[in-house]
């Protein structure tokens, strides 16, 4: 795990805890400290799905050159880095959506090492199907947050899971072509996005739970 995932991570259990938010009953804990800021929930979330993107490009570059060592590397921190978000859902949500989170997040990265594999292996059918699959993801993880969370609509969540697939799948493209400069820039682009991930889902967070983050 990088420092800043672990940074990340901690900042947000951190949060989460003082805030004493309860999943089964949405009501103030009575060892509730002050309010948080919105502003730091959104800066935690930012900060790990940033990282997911990074780390997801760093696995499947190193899958298409060929270089296990490195990719079972980069797919172990990435893995990490899962874990903190459902983690993170967790501290929100109770345990079991956190348990229920993680298996559902790593099903599209692993939809991507089947994208990743079959570009190295020029199988258009692969290529063709791995994409279904995560078209049909992106419906399926908009209904799991929309069911927690009713200020997450669920055709708007859809959409930008939908972006999120594109833009790592472009990177994908590009490393396989060995366009490095493009690779490089699809990268950046795919790390930025998930700030339309991140901010809508901490804004959601913060309206379900008024009393306990302060909008600012």
């Amino acid at each position: 795990m990088t420092f800043r995932a672990s940074f990340a991570a901690a900042a947000f259990a951190a949060l989460l805890a003082s805030s004493g938010l309860s999943p089964v009953a949405h009501a103030p804990s009575a060892g509730a400290a002050e309010m948080m800021k919105a502003s730091d929930l959104r800066v935690a979330l930012n900060q790990l799905l940033a990282e997911h993107a990074e780390l997801a490009a760093d696995a499947t570059g190193a899958a298409l050159g060929g270089r296990m060592k490195e990719f079972k590397a980069a797919a172990a921190t990435l893995d990490a880095n899962s874990q903190d978000i459902a983690k993170a859902i967790g501290s929100v949500y109770g345990d079991a959506a956190g348990e229920a989170f993680l298996p559902l997040w790593r099903k599209h990265i692993g939809f991507f090492v089947d994208y990743t594999m079959a570009k190295a292996k020029g199988s258009m059918k692969g290529q063709k199907k791995a994409v279904d699959d995560l078209v049909g993801y992106a419906a399926d993880f908009a209904a799991f947050l929309n069911s927690a969370n009713p200020n997450l609509p669920k055709d708007a969540v859809t959409g930008l899971v939908k972006m999120h697939i594109l833009s790592l799948k472009d990177v994908v493209d590009a490393q396989a072509a060995h366009n490095q400069t493009l690779a490089y820039q699809k990268i950046r682009e795919a790390s930025h996005h998930m700030q339309m991930i991140a901010d809508p889902l901490a804004e959601a967070i913060a309206a379900q739970f008024p009393d306990k983050f302060a909008m600012n």
